[in-house]
């Protein structure tokens, strides 16, 4: 598992791990069921407090997103289907957003763009 944190960001450290940790959870390089680090290892690890790794878990525990199973560790957790999905659609919204900004700043007609949309959908050539 691959955290980087920047002391110089404006977010904190434990905001920092916790949404990266949710990004791995969000793009299937951390499954239901594995095995995180221990917050010492995980201070350890980064270089930071335990206190840090402790703030990051629990913000992940109170979003139902990992679990801490006592005298086993703490794993991601088995039912966070509705995360995902929920993290996807938001990150499309965003896009399209952006997109459909772009397209009104070009001047380009909506019909063209969902031309556009429903070609790239289909696996198209949009040229022919």
């Amino acid at each position: 598992m691959k955290i980087h944190i920047s002391k110089h960001s404006p977010k904190p450290i434990y905001e920092q791990i916790s949404s990266q940790i949710k990004n791995l959870i969000l793009n299937n390089k951390l499954k239901p069921g594995d095995k995180l680090p221990s917050m010492r290892e995980l201070a350890k690890i980064l270089q930071v407090s335990v206190i840090t790794t402790q703030k990051a878990y629990e913000e992940l525990l109170e979003d139902n997103h990992i679990e801490t199973i006592v005298g086993k560790g703490t794993f991601v957790k088995k039912s966070n289907t509705s995360f995902i999905l929920d993290e996807q659609y938001k990150e499309l919204e965003d896009k399209m957003e952006e997109t459909v900004r772009l397209a009104k700043q070009y001047k380009i007609k909506e019909e063209y763009l969902i031309q556009l949309v429903k070609e790239f959908y289909r696996g198209e050539d949009i040229d022919g």
